[in-house]
């Protein structure tokens, strides 16, 4: 049974950690609602993959946002009890710091598990889903930047495109007209394409894309001089930007699943398996931390803490990621990972907190 004081904590905690991943999530997805949006304007994704792609990216950013926002959500919510006196009234009551530590852990400890299941298994997996849209969405003239019945702009090279129709998927078009120019010295040399027929073809290597036409015609010069030729085609590819891809060498280790991790004898393996367990560690290290760190005197700035809150915070997570590049690198044995960081920050966690009035040292016997 939980105690009415144990309540009252757990609704200050879940309502700074929420309000704190809230704000959080609305700034990164602003950014990379802009990223999308930019792929999507350029040809180079569907805008029917707009919101499906922004919910797999959200996924992969809890690893990220979560630690934070318990850091900052805990520090909030008990440095308003301290500012508002209520601190020194239960500590007044007898509260010892086992009934800080109670509520907290009571939240704390399922998110970071949640976290871990995120981090291990849901963020890998949104991240291949969002890899296999876009690869099925790049066999599309949909994202070559074609449309029926409409003047588009040629991806990826200056000039206009128009197909009258298209099947359903996409793959193949009838009645071309290709219009492109491109510097020729100092002129300027214009190319029209007619075909009757055609389809997108993508080459070995899966990035670039070609429009390859069937029986058409190809009137090409120089702008302002009569050396116009008429060339006329069994077969004529046209060359297109590349494929909008976000299998980065990075995002396709991000992806992997846990069992190639385990199995991998890879240093790039093994560092991303520590980068994964180091999300739950974290945010379990950075709730109990900001136990001492939210201390604070009556009439302080709401904010003063975090002046020293978030440079903990940035170093932490510096050193992260640099024990990750360390790990990838080899010079760091897999064996010890990022233990060397999650270890030291744990004991600076227990002497702040042996330091602080919340957990006197004990008096010597006589």
């Amino acid at each position: 049974m939980l105690r009415i004081l144990d309540r009252y904590l757990l609704r200050e905690l879940a309502f700074g950690i929420v309000a704190t991943a809230a704000v959080l999530l609305v700034v990164t997805l602003g950014g990379t609602m802009a990223s999308i949006l930019d792929r999507v304007a350029r040809g180079r994704l569907p805008a029917n993959l707009v919101f499906e792609l922004l919910g797999l990216r959200t996924v992969d950013a809890l690893t990220i946002l979560l630690p934070v926002s318990i850091f900052l959500g805990v520090l909030l919510a008990y440095g308003r009890l301290w500012r508002d006196n209520e601190m020194a009234v239960l500590q007044s009551s007898g509260l010892p710091i086992t009934g800080l530590l109670r509520p907290l852990a009571i939240f704390v400890v399922p998110a970071s598990l949640l976290l871990g299941m995120v981090s291990f298994w849901l963020a890998p997996a949104a991240m291949r889903l969002s890899h296999d849209l876009v690869d099925e969405a790049n066999r599309s003239m949909v994202v070559a930047g074609l449309e029926p019945g409409r003047f588009m702009e040629l991806p990826g090279r200056s000039g206009t495109i128009y197909v009258a129709s298209m099947n359903d998927d996409g793959t193949r078009f009838e009645r071309m007209f290709v219009e492109s120019e491109r510097p020729d010295g100092e002129d300027i040399r214009l190319d029209v394409i007619t075909a009757e027929a055609g389809e997108l073809r993508h080459d070995g290597d899966g990035q670039s894309r070609f429009l390859s036409l069937a029986n058409g015609f190809r009137v090409e010069g120089r702008i302002g001089y009569d050396d116009f030729r008429l060339l006329r085609f069994k077969q004529n590819d046209i060359a297109l930007g590349e494929n909008a891809t976000d299998s980065t060498p990075e995002s396709l280790k991000r992806s992997a699943p846990i069992a190639d991790l385990l199995a991998s004898k890879e240093q790039a393996q093994k560092a991303e398996l520590h980068w994964r367990l180091a999300a739950p560690l974290s945010a379990l290290i950075l709730a109990v931390l900001a136990l001492p760190l939210s201390r604070s005197g009556p009439r302080v700035s709401h904010f003063g803490k975090l002046l020293l809150a978030i440079p903990c915070y940035l170093i932490y997570a510096n050193l992260l990621e640099f024990g990750r590049v360390a790990i990838t690198q080899g010079k760091v044995a897999p064996a010890i990972g990022l233990w060397w960081v999650h270890l030291p920050m744990a004991l600076l966690t227990f002497w702040l907190l042996r330091r602080s009035d919340l957990l006197p040292a004990p008096k010597a016997s006589h």
